[in-house]
C-alpha cells in the first residue's frame, strides 16, 4: 500500500501510496509504523491525496512501550505499514487493574481506549467544548466509569462537583446502585428532596482572606478592618469577664479620644452617643448610673452643655470613663482557636472595630469601614444569611468530614449545587470551599493521604485571569492549587466552554486535556498558544468533531486520541430546550 519515503523533516514524512494495493479506503487519522534497523517509529496520517500522504511523526515503540518524541527518524528505506493490534493496545491501553475505560476510538471501530488512573487523576485536568458539544455528558460518563470499574473499589475517592446548574444530580444519584458501598451527596442552596442537604458554610471557619472575598474587599485598608473585626469577634466569643472588660476598655478609649478632640461640645456629644448606640454595655448606655459625691446621674444626663460650651459634668464623665481603661488587657487575652460566632457577632465586632485606635479619627479608614458595614449588613439581612447559619462550633477537620459523610456512610461524590446563588456569591463560595479543602489537605501528617478532586463546572466564571485576589491577599486560590495541589493530593478538574477566559497560570499547570468540539477562533488560538505540545492538526480536528467526541491528550495519553464517548446512564440534566414542544398551544 505504501511506497517509499519521498521526503522527511523533523516532524513530517511524505510517503508514496499505491492505490492498487490500498488496504484501508480512508487513511485520515490512521496510524502508521516505520520499521528499519530495529526501530519502530509511529506516525499519524495528517493529509492524503491520490499519490501521497503526509504523516506526522509521534514517537517510537521500544520493548512494548511507547516513547513520545521524534529524536530518531525513519530511514528512507523504512518498511511502512498500518499499525497492528498489539501496537494499538500499547497506545490505547487495556483493561487491566488500575486502568479506566474512557470510550471507543473514533478512528478504529470497536477499539476501546483506556488510561492509567494515576496518570489521569493525579494531575490537573481540563474538559473544554462548545455548548452542546457533550461536555457534561462526557464528564458524567468518565466519573460513572470510575465506579463501574470491577477491577477495584474506589471507596476512598473524594470527588467534589461545584455544579453551576444542578445538572449532575441525575447522573450521580444512582451511585449506590453501582455498588452499595458507594454514596452520593447532594448539597444544595435550594433543598427539594428529602435526601438534599442544605448548603451551610461556617462563618467562624473563614479566614481573613475568605471574609475579604465574601465582602468584596478591594484595598488594604479594608483588609486591615476585616482583620481587626475577626480578631474582636474571636475575643468576644468567650463572653467572660475579660471580654466584658475589653468591650468597656474599647468604648472608654474611644470616648476619651473624642473628649480630648477639638470638636465642639455638641459634636463630642453626638459622637459619644453614636458609640453608645452601636456599642453599648451595661456600664456604657444611656441609663448607666454615674456616681458623684453625694449624688447620682444617668449617663445621658451628664452631657448638658453650660454657657461656656462645656459639659456641666465633665469631671464626673472623665472619672467614670477612666476607670475602664486597661491598656494591657487585650495583650493579655488569648485568642481562642475554637471561637464560634455568627454574622450578627461579626457586625457587632465591626462596630467595636470602628471606634478603635487608628480608625476613629481616620477619614480613609472610616470611609472604607462604612463600605464594609454596608456589605456585611446587606449579607446579614438577605436570604443568603442562611448559608452561613450554623448553630454550634465545628472544627475544619470535622466540617470537611461532615461534607463527605452522608446518612452515616462515606460519600465518594459530593455535588455542591449553586444554581440559586448569584454569580458573585457563588464565585466566592467556590473559592472558599476549595481553599478549605486545600488547607485541610495541607494539614494532614501524611502528604496526599486523602486525594480530593475539585470538578468546577462553568470554570470560566470562577477561575478567571482578571481576578484581584493577587492584589489584595497575595494569591489566587485556584492558581495556588494549580501550582501546589498535586503534592497534597488536591487536583483541579476544570469544565468550561470558554478556555480563553481562564487563568493562564492554572491552564499552564494542567496536564490532561479532553477537548470536544470548539469553533470560536479566540478559544482555538488560546489553546494553541497555551499548550506547547498541541499540533496544528489537532486544532483543526477540534472544529469538526461530532457531539460526544473528544480529542484527549496529556500525560495520561501516549498520543493524542480521538475518543467517542459512551452516553452516560443516567445522563445529567443538560439537554436543550424543546422549543417546538414548548411553543405548542
Amino acid at each position: 500500500m505504501f511506497g517509499k519515503i519521498k521526503s522527511i523533516d523533523d516532524v513530517v514524512a511524505i510517503v508514496e501510496i499505491h492505490k492498487e494495493n490500498m488496504v484501508v479506503p480512508n487513511l485520515m487519522n490512521m496510524h502508521v509504523v516505520f520499521e528499519s534497523e530495529g526501530h519502530k517509529i509511529l506516525g499519524e496520517v495528517k493529509k492524503a491525496n491520490e499519490n501521497e500522504v503526509e504523516i506526522g511523526l509521534l514517537g517510537q515503540f521500544v520493548d512494548n512501550r511507547f516513547i513520545a518524541g521524534t529524536i530518531i527518524k525513519p530511514t528512507l528505506d523504512s518498511n511502512i505499514r498500518i499499525i497492528n493490534d498489539d501496537e494499538l493496545n500499547i497506545i490505547f491501553g487495556s483493561n487491566t487493574p488500575g486502568a479506566l475505560y474512557m470510550g471507543k476510538s473514533a478512528v478504529y471501530p470497536g477499539k476501546n481506549v483506556f488510561v492509567d488512573i494515576n496518570d489521569m487523576f493525579s494531575n490537573h485536568m481540563a474538559i473544554f467544548g462548545n455548548t452542546g458539544s457533550g461536555k457534561s455528558c462526557s464528564v458524567a460518563r468518565i466519573v460513572q466509569n470510575i465506579f463501574l470499574n470491577k477491577n477495584f473499589l474506589s471507596f476512598n475517592a473524594n470527588l467534589f462537583f461545584f455544579d453551576a446548574y444542578g445538572e449532575y444530580k441525575n447522573a450521580f444519584k444512582v451511585l449506590s446502585q453501582f455498588n452499595p458501598n458507594y454514596q452520593y451527596k447532594f448539597i444544595t442552596s435550594n433543598p427539594v428532596d428529602d435526601t438534599d442537604v442544605p448548603l451551610k458554610l461556617p462563618i467562624f471557619l473563614l479566614t481573613i482572606d475568605d471574609v475579604c472575598l465574601l465582602l468584596q474587599a478591594d484595598n488594604h485598608h479594608q483588609y486591615t478592618i476585616i482583620e481587626r473585626m475577626i480578631k474582636l469577634a474571636k475575643l468576644f466569643s468567650k463572653d467572660d469577664e475579660d471580654t466584658h472588660k475589653l468591650k468597656n476598655h474599647l468604648i472608654a478609649k474611644a470616648m476619651m479620644s473624642i473628649l480630648f478632640s477639638n470638636q465642639s461640645a455638641s459634636g463630642k456629644k453626638n459622637d459619644i452617643f453614636t458609640i453608645i448606640k452601636d456599642c453599648s454595655t451595661p456600664e456604657f448606655n444611656v441609663n448607666a448610673d454615674l456616681q458623684g459625691i453625694g449624688y447620682t446621674r444617668k449617663f445621658s444626663e451628664c452631657f448638658g452643655i453650660d454657657r461656656n460650651g462645656e459639659f456641666g459634668e465633665s469631671v464626673l464623665i472623665n472619672e467614670y470613663i477612666l476607670k475602664f481603661i486597661d491598656e494591657e488587657l487585650e495583650a493579655r487575652m488569648e485568642i481562642p482557636k475554637d471561637a464560634y460566632y455568627t454574622l450578627d457577632d461579626l457586625e457587632k465586632a465591626l462596630s467595636f472595630t470602628l471606634i478603635g485606635d487608628g480608625f476613629l479619627n481616620n477619614r480613609i479608614m472610616q470611609d472604607n469601614a462604612t463600605i464594609m458595614q454596608v456589605r456585611l449588613h446587606a449579607l446579614n439581612n438577605s436570604a443568603n444569611k442562611k448559608f452561613f447559619s450554623i448553630s454550634q462550633y465545628i472544627s475544619l477537620e470535622n466540617y470537611i468530614s461532615s461534607l463527605i459523610v452522608h446518612n452515616g456512610k462515606r460519600s465518594q461524590i459530593i455535588n455542591i449545587n449553586l444554581e440559586d446563588i448569584d454569580d458573585q456569591l457563588a464565585k466566592t463560595m467556590v473559592k472558599i470551599y476549595c481553599k478549605m479543602i486545600f488547607d485541610f489537605a495541607k494539614s494532614r501528617q501524611e502528604r496526599a493521604a486523602i486525594p480530593f478532586h475539585l470538578f468546577i463546572e462553568e470554570a470560566h466564571r470562577y477561575v478567571t485571569k482578571d481576578d484581584i485576589d493577587h492584589f489584595l491577599i497575595g494569591y489566587n486560590i485556584f492558581e495556588r492549587i494549580a501550582k501546589e495541589g498535586r503534592k497534597y493530593g488536591v487536583m483541579l478538574d476544570l469544565i468550561s466552554q470558554r478556555p480563553v477566559e481562564l487563568s493562564d497560570t492554572v491552564i499552564g499547570q494542567t496536564s490532561n486535556f479532553c477537548i470536544l468540539k470548539m469553533t470560536h477562533p479566540l478559544d482555538l488560538d488560546y489553546i494553541n498558544k497555551m499548550l506547547p505540545n498541541i499540533s496544528g492538526d489537532i486544532i483543526e480536528k477540534l472544529t469538526s468533531l461530532q457531539s460526544g467526541t473528544m480529542v484527549a491528550f496529556g500525560t495520561a495519553f501516549k498520543i493524542p486520541v480521538i475518543i467517542k464517548m459512551d452516553m452516560p446512564n443516567p445522563a445529567p440534566y443538560s439537554s436543550n430546550c424543546n422549543v417546538v414542544q414548548r411553543w405548542k398551544a
